[in-house]
């Protein structure tokens, strides 16, 4: 009898642990993001996720400073498992603050490090590059200036559009401290006001403008554009490159594994789905943003990024989002 009964507590404990074993496994068969990526943009590559990883994807869309602040706010009480920012200065604001994963070096290696963290903190996905675009109608190629700072020049007076609020603006903004110096930022944000560019809401705003002839030039990212062109091919809106100064920034998409996550496995899984050339080739053809896995196309009729030539900074320098705050309420802009 004796010997039964411990039989029998032997086999309760262990269907115990396999009952704990398997409630771990299925609760671990999930993931949920914060995504700072519109659901507009990546719902359908979502979809296209959880049919090939074969788990539940539970996504948070919002703004990605917002997002990013909220797991900071959250601590160890946060439920994202993955952060997916929209440019490369929120993903570091996280690394900084120790709230992200190592990633592991075998997905790392698929981009160039120019688009990753040199501390395997984050990984760009995608990258999109400042341009300024233009009305066709009203600007010729003659006008279209060499560098940012030729905006600031009489003739451009009250004809180009900005978004000083936006957050890819203010990355850029960032970026233009970065290699021009705190200084010399502010001289531009000064000028460009005193000449009269035209505030607005956000990059798509801008492109709405632009194309009721509102304003002549707007800076703004690549990817744009593309909406309006699909819905009017003749939508009278071009893009220009400036060379190798920030007006030509190429920043990232990208992610980053939350430290607090017990989704690791399926994370990795994940950032895994975005580096295939199904995901990639979605980016191109689908967001018209530059895919960054070695091999897959710049989407159809822009320039690659080799071609743009974008200035040479460490991305995760632009991580410094309140500096460029500070210099925006100093601009009197914010």
């Amino acid at each position: 009898m004796v010997r039964r009964r411990h039989m029998l507590v032997g086999a309760a404990a262990l269907a115990l642990s396999w009952g704990v074993g398997l409630a771990s496994w299925a609760q671990a068969q999930s993931l949920t993001i914060y995504s700072g990526r519109g659901e507009s943009l990546i719902g359908p590559l979502i979809q296209q996720a959880e049919e090939a990883l074969g788990f539940d994807i539970n996504v948070r869309y919002g703004d990605t400073a917002e997002l990013a602040n909220a797991i900071l706010e959250e601590g160890r009480n946060s439920p994202a498992d993955l952060f997916f920012g929209q440019d490369a200065g929120a993903l570091g604001a996280l690394a900084e603050a120790r709230r992200t994963r190592s990633i592991p070096a075998r997905l790392l290696v698929q981009v160039d490090r120019r688009f990753r963290s040199p501390s395997a903190q984050w990984l760009g996905i995608t990258g999109r590059a400042r341009v300024v675009a233009y009305n066709t109608d009203q600007v010729s190629a003659a006008e279209l200036p060499a560098s940012i700072w030729e905006l600031t020049e009489p003739q451009w007076q009250g004809r180009v559009g900005w978004a000083p609020t936006n957050g890819s603006f203010q990355s850029f903004v960032t970026a233009m401290r970065l290699i021009e110096g705190e200084e010399r930022t502010l001289e531009w944000l000064a000028a460009m006001q005193d000449n009269g560019a035209v505030a607005y809401r956000n990059n798509a705003t801008i492109l709405e403008a632009l194309g009721r002839g509102e304003v002549d030039a707007g800076i703004t990212n690549n990817y744009y554009l593309y909406r309006f062109l699909a819905e009017d091919p003749n939508f009278p809106v071009a893009h220009h490159y400036t060379r190798e100064d920030v007006g030509s920034l190429v920043n990232i998409a990208g992610v980053a594994v939350v430290n607090t996550t017990d989704s690791r496995t399926e994370a990795e899984q994940f950032i895994e789905f975005l580096l295939t050339d199904q995901a990639q080739d979605f980016f191109a053809q689908e967001t018209k943003e530059y895919p960054l896995v070695q091999g897959i196309a710049a989407p159809e009729e822009q320039l690659s990024i080799d071609e743009i030539n974008p200035p040479n900074i460490d991305l995760s320098d632009l991580a410094d989002l309140q500096g460029t705050l500070d210099l925006l309420q100093q601009a009197g802009l914010l």
